[in-house]
C-alpha cells in the first residue's frame, strides 16, 4: 500500500525502482545483444552511449536551443548543461531500447501528433507545402523542420514506454482517502516563537570573555591580503553632461529615422500561459480545467499579474506579471491575435487555445496606427544622439589612454590624469570579495588591482562609471588577525552563538512548563514572549511568522491542548499547543475524488517513469555501453565564468 503519497515519493521510486531494475534486467536476459561494447572514441567526448558520442559541443547546442532568449545565470549553466546532457543520452538509450524491443514511432503518428500540436500546417486534411511548413515551425515553435520532427518523434516514444511501464498502475481508496486527508485536515496552534535575534542586542560580553572567545576561534578570523590604489577615471556621466545636441541635428535624426516613428495598430497584452506543446490529451484536458479555473479569478476581482506570476507557465513573462508587451498583427497565433485585438483596454479574454498552449490575455492599453510627432520621440532623440556621441567620445578617448600606457605603464598616474582631464582619487583598502570603493564591484577591477605591481599602471579598465586606470598604493598581507582587527566580527558570532542558547533555554523552559500543565500564555508572559494564533492550516499552508507549515508537521499528530517540544524554524525556536483540529468532510471528498485521483495517478506514473529511466540508465553503465568521460564531464558542467 502506498500510503502518503505526497511524502513517500523517495520511498515509492525506491520500491518501483526495484521493481524496475528487475524488469531491466530481463531485458538484459532476452534482447541484449551479443555485440562488442561501445568505448569513448573521439577525445572531445562527454558521453558515448554503444559506441556513440555526445560532444560537448553537442551539448552546448541543444542548451543553447533549449535556452533561446533567455538568460541563464552563469552560476546555474553547468547544472543546466548536466541536465541536457542527461536528456540526450536517455534519448538515445530509448531508442535503442525501442529498436530491441521492436517499439515504432509511424510516420502517421508524426503526422496526426503534428496536426494536433501545428494545426496551422493544414488546410482541412491537406499539407501547406515545405516552404510555408518550414515558416510555421520556425515562428510557432523557434525550432528547424528536423528538429520538431525529432521533438515530436522522441515525445511519442516516450509516451509508449511511459504507457508500458505504467500499465496497471491504479490508485486503491484508501490512498485516496489517505492523500485527501493529508491535503485537506486542518489544525489551529497557539505559538510563542523564541527569536535569537532579537537576543543579540542584549548580549554585552565583557573584554575578558570576548577575548576567551577569540582566543578559542581564533583560526576562524583571518584577515585576507587588502590593497588599496590610487586611480585616474574617465566618468562617463561628466562626458554626458558636456555634450550638446542641436536642433538642427534632432530634425534630422527624425525624418531620418521617420519609419521608426510609424504605430502600427497594437495592444499592450499581459497573459496567464498554460503549456500544452508535447503533452498527452489527460494532461491537456488538466491543463484548460486550471486554465479556465483562473480564468474566472482574474474576470472576478483576482489581480491579473499576481496571477500570472503564481500560476504562468511561461518563463520569459512569469516574473513580470504576464507581460508580453505591444504586440501587432501577425507577431502571435491567430487565436491569440484574434482576442487581443477584438478586447478593450482593461479586458480579460476567456481562456484562448492556441497549437501550444492555452492563455488568458488582458489588454493593458490600445493604441491605433499613426506616425509619432517630433514633440513626442524628441527626449529619446536626444538621449539617442546624446549617447552615441558619449560613446564615441569614449572609445576615442580610452583608445589613446591604452596606447599612451602601452608606450610606459610607469609614468605617474597624475600625468595621466592630466594629459587626458581625467578624475582622480584614491580606493580603500580592500580584499578579492569587497567593493572596490566607488569604483564599484568589476572582477576585471579586482584581478587588475591584485595582479599589478606597485609603480605599474593598468590598461583602462571598463566599469559602471566609465574606464579607470589604476596602479597599487597600499599592501597589506594576508595574516592571522588581531582581535582589534577583527573586534566587530568576533562580537557578531559571539552574541550570535550566545543569543541561540538562551533562546534554545527560554524554549526548553517554556515547553516544560507548559507540559506540566501551566498555561501556555502565563508562561509565555513570564519570560517576556507574545503569544500567537494562527488561521486554520493545512500542511501545505504558509503561517504568518512561521512560513511553510510543514515546519510543524508534528501538531497534526497531537490531541487538542497537547503541546509540542521546542522546535527549530527559520533559525528561530517555537513552541506550540494545538488548540482545534478539523476533520475532512465526506461530501467534499466525494466532489473532489475524480479529479484527486487523477492527480495521485499522475504522481505514480511519474515516480514509476522515474524510477525507470534511473534504472535503464544504470543498466547501460554497468554493461559499459554508457561511458561518461569524466575529465570532459567536469569541464562542461562546472560554473561558467560571469
Amino acid at each position: 500500500m502506498l500510503k502518503n503519497l505526497s511524502q513517500s515519493k523517495t520511498a515509492v521510486k525506491i520500491v518501483l525502482g526495484g521493481v524496475l531494475l528487475l524488469i531491466c534486467g530481463a531485458m538484459v536476459i532476452t534482447l541484449a545483444p551479443t555485440s562488442p561494447l561501445g568505448t569513448v572514441g573521439s577525445p572531445d567526448a562527454v558521453a558515448t552511449i554503444g559506441g556513440e558520442n555526445i560532444t560537448a559541443i553537442d551539448v552546448q547546442q541543444e542548451f543553447s536551443q533549449q535556452t533561446r532568449g533567455q538568460n541563464v545565470p552563469p552560476v546555474l549553466q553547468g547544472i543546466y548543461m548536466r541536465q541536457v546532457l542527461d536528456q540526450m543520452v536517455f534519448k538515445r538509450i530509448l531508442a535503442m531500447e525501442a529498436d530491441r524491443l521492436g517499439i515504432q514511432v509511424t510516420n502517421d503518428e508524426i503526422t496526426q501528433r503534428i496536426k494536433q500540436i501545428l494545426p496551422t500546417a493544414f488546410i482541412g486534411d491537406t499539407w501547406i507545402g515545405a516552404d510555408r511548413y518550414a515558416q510555421e515551425v520556425e515562428m510557432r515553435t523557434g525550432m528547424s523542420v528536423p528538429q520538431f520532427e525529432d521533438y515530436v518523434r522522441t515525445a511519442l516514444l516516450t509516451e509508449k514506454f511511459k504507457d508500458l511501464v505504467t500499465d496497471g498502475i491504479t490508485v486503491s481508496p484508501e490512498e485516496l482517502q489517505e492523500r485527501y486527508r493529508w491535503l485537506n485536515e486542518k489544525v489551529q496552534l497557539v505559538y510563542a516563537e523564541i527569536k535569537a535575534s532579537d537576543l543579540e542586542s542584549t548580549i554585552n560580553p565583557t573584554d575578558t570573555e570576548l577575548s576567551a572567545y577569540f582566543a578559542k576561534n581564533q583560526s576562524k578570523y583571518q584577515v585576507p591580503e587588502r590593497r588599496s590604489a590610487l586611480y585616474a577615471l574617465l566618468d562617463l556621466n561628466q562626458l554626458k553632461q558636456s555634450i550638446k545636441i542641436s536642433d538642427a541635428d534632432i530634425q534630422s535624426y527624425y525624418q531620418q529615422h521617420i519609419a521608426d516613428y510609424k504605430v502600427e495598430n497594437r495592444v499592450h497584452v499581459e497573459h496567464i500561459s498554460f503549456n500544452t506543446l508535447g503533452k498527452t490529451d489527460a494532461e491537456v484536458a488538466l491543463a484548460k480545467q486550471q486554465a479556465q479555473k483562473i480564468d474566472d479569478q482574474a474576470k472576478h476581482g483576482g489581480n491579473f499579474e499576481d496571477l500570472a506570476k503564481k500560476y504562468s507557465e511561461d518563463t520569459n513573462t512569469k516574473a513580470k506579471g504576464g507581460d508580453l508587451g505591444w504586440i501587432v498583427s501577425g507577431q502571435t497565433a491567430p487565436a491569440f491575435e484574434k482576442a487581443a485585438f477584438s478586447l478593450p483596454k482593461g479586458g480579460v479574454s476567456d481562456v484562448v487555445q492556441t497549437p501550444y498552449s492555452f492563455d488568458i490575455i488582458k489588454v493593458v492599453d490600445r493604441e491605433d496606427a499613426h506616425t509619432k510627432a517630433l514633440s513626442e520621440v524628441q527626449d529619446s532623440i536626444v538621449q539617442t544622439l546624446t549617447q552615441e556621441k558619449v560613446n564615441d567620445e569614449e572609445t576615442t578617448i580610452s583608445d589613446k589612454m591604452a596606447a599612451a600606457i602601452r608606450q610606459s605603464n610607469h609614468q605617474p598616474i597624475d600625468a595621466i590624469a592630466k594629459e587626458f582631464n581625467l578624475g582622480t582619487g584614491e580606493t580603500p583598502l580592500v580584499d578579492l570579495t569587497g567593493s572596490v570603493g566607488d569604483l564599484g564591484d568589476s572582477q576585471d577591477l579586482k584581478e587588475a588591482l591584485f595582479s599589478l605591481h606597485q609603480g605599474e599602471l593598468s590598461q583602462p579598465i571598463s566599469i559602471d562609471r566609465g574606464y579607470v586606470i589604476i596602479t597599487v598604493d597600499k599592501v597589506v598581507a594576508a595574516h592571522q588577525g588581531t582581535l582589534a582587527e577583527v573586534h566587530d566580527r568576533v562580537l557578531a558570532d559571539y552574541r550570535q552563538e550566545k543569543a541561540q542558547d538562551i533562546a534554545l533555554q527560554k524554549a526548553a523552559e517554556l515547553a516544560k512548563r507548559v507540559k506540566a500543565g501551566e498555561p501556555l500564555d502565563k508562561v509565555a508572559k513570564s519570560l517576556g514572549l507574545t503569544v500567537k494564533t494562527t488561521d486554520s492550516i493545512t500542511r501545505t499552508s504558509q503561517v504568518a511568522d512561521l512560513g511553510p507549515a510543514k515546519n510543524l508537521e508534528s501538531a497534526f499528530n497531537m490531541s487538542v491542548g497537547q503541546s509540542s517540544d521546542p522546535v527549530q524554524v527559520a533559525g528561530n525556536w517555537v513552541v506550540f499547543q494545538l488548540k482545534a483540529k478539523q476533520d475532512v468532510n465526506s461530501e467534499d471528498f466525494a466532489k473532489a475524488k475524480a479529479d484527486l485521483e487523477q492527480q495521485i495517478l499522475t504522481d505514480k506514473q511519474n515516480i514509476a517513469f522515474e524510477a525507470f529511466h534511473d534504472a535503464l540508465m544504470k543498466r547501460y553503465q554497468d554493461e559499459g555501453k554508457l561511458v561518461f568521460n569524466q575529465a570532459n564531464l567536469k569541464v562542461l558542467t562546472s560554473p561558467a565564468s560571469s
